[in-house]
């Protein structure tokens, strides 16, 4: 399961930029063709954040849907799967959106002293 080793970084750099601050929640974005599962992301989050300023984080994951554009006729249209056909017959095709995985957002614990 690569999605250990990815939540792992994730945890890495989320704590990296929080600053020493408890981390609240963590907003990801995960492309539905990156070949990464968000449901095991979700099964290790609260793992690999034991012991760190994530834990007890909320995580939240948006799945960004796959997109394609057809080099021969310039149609944009859905896809499902990291390759596919365009109604042109065309098999060139570029893809757009579905391969993300970004930390879209970081909310971290604000003390007020």
């Amino acid at each position: 399961m690569h999605e250990l080793g990815i939540t792992q970084n994730i945890i890495a750099i989320v704590s990296e930029n929080a600053q020493n601050k408890k981390v609240q929640r963590v907003l990801l974005e995960i492309g539905k063709l990156s070949a990464i599962m968000p449901e095991a992301i979700r099964f290790c989050f609260e793992i690999c954040a034991q012991g760190t300023i994530v834990e007890g984080a909320i995580l939240e994951i948006i799945e960004i849907p796959g997109t394609a554009k057809c080099r021969q006729c310039g149609t944009t249209f859905p896809i499902d799967k990291p390759f596919g056909i365009c109604e042109c017959g065309s098999v060139q095709l570029d893809l757009i959106t579905g391969e993300e995985l970004k930390i879209k957002e970081i909310e971290v614990e604000d003390l007020c002293v």
